[in-house]
């Protein structure tokens, strides 16, 4: 970045109010799996906003430092939510209570989230778009986005060990010990069983983009 551009960013940010940008206070280090090829996981970095009681939004990144990019967005949204959703929506979201209870997400150099918090979490559905696959070797966010589903405990769901030891040696963090410190987190009654559709399926959901004739009358006189 040049001298000038960081001059420019600098007067804007002393001008501007950001305040979208500002509602994300919270940041969860997780795993995800690309929906339509399960073999390629990536580690994650959702940074949080909570627009209330019911419906958190996340900017997802690649890692946590000043590099990193801006892979996609997930939303969350609780089970009183999810469950009012057409059918054919809910195939495209992901339970989170195997996630949390595993203890692959984590939220790094912070202390454990309050266990009222995970117990709420736990019972939450997301949906997440990767909209830049870096862990191919793009440079660009190319193509489609990509829909991605949340770690399971079965095999095809399941993260690969190297991945979470190398984040938890960066962090100083034992997924282990907060598997057990979780034991007693409640999770949900039930998941949707619209939800995590490929487990029960072994079907995934990708993005074709074609070419399609366009509106050409306008909106207004």
């Amino acid at each position: 970045m040049t001298l000038g551009q960081k001059v420019i960013d600098k007067g804007a940010e002393m001008l501007q109010s950001l305040k979208p940008v500002k509602q994300f206070k919270q940041h969860i280090c997780s795993f995800a799996l690309y929906g339509h090829d399960l073999t390629r996981q990536i580690e994650t970095h959702h940074y949080c906003g909570r627009l209330n009681q019911d419906f958190l939004q996340c900017a997802v990144y690649n890692t946590d430092d000043s590099s990193a990019h801006l892979s996609g967005v997930e939303y969350i949204v609780s089970d009183s939510i999810f469950n009012k959703l057409p059918p054919e929506e809910q195939k495209l979201w992901h339970s989170h209570a195997h996630e949390i209870k595993s203890g692959l997400l984590a939220s790094p150099r912070v202390p454990e989230m309050l266990q009222k918090e995970l117990d709420d979490l736990s019972k939450t559905y997301g949906k997440f778009w990767c909209t830049w696959q870096v862990d191919r070797g793009d440079r660009l966010p190319l193509g489609a986005p990509a829909l991605m589903m949340s770690p399971q405990g079965v095999n095809l769901g399941m993260v690969r060990p190297d991945l979470v030891k190398k984040r938890d040696d960066k962090y100083r963090i034992s997924s282990e010990e907060l598997k057990e410190s979780r034991l007693s987190v409640e999770g949900p009654e039930s998941i949707n069983t619209n939800a995590d559709y490929w487990m029960k399926h072994r079907t995934g959901f990708a993005i074709d983009v074609v070419e399609t004739v366009m509106k050409l009358r306008a909106p207004f006189p």
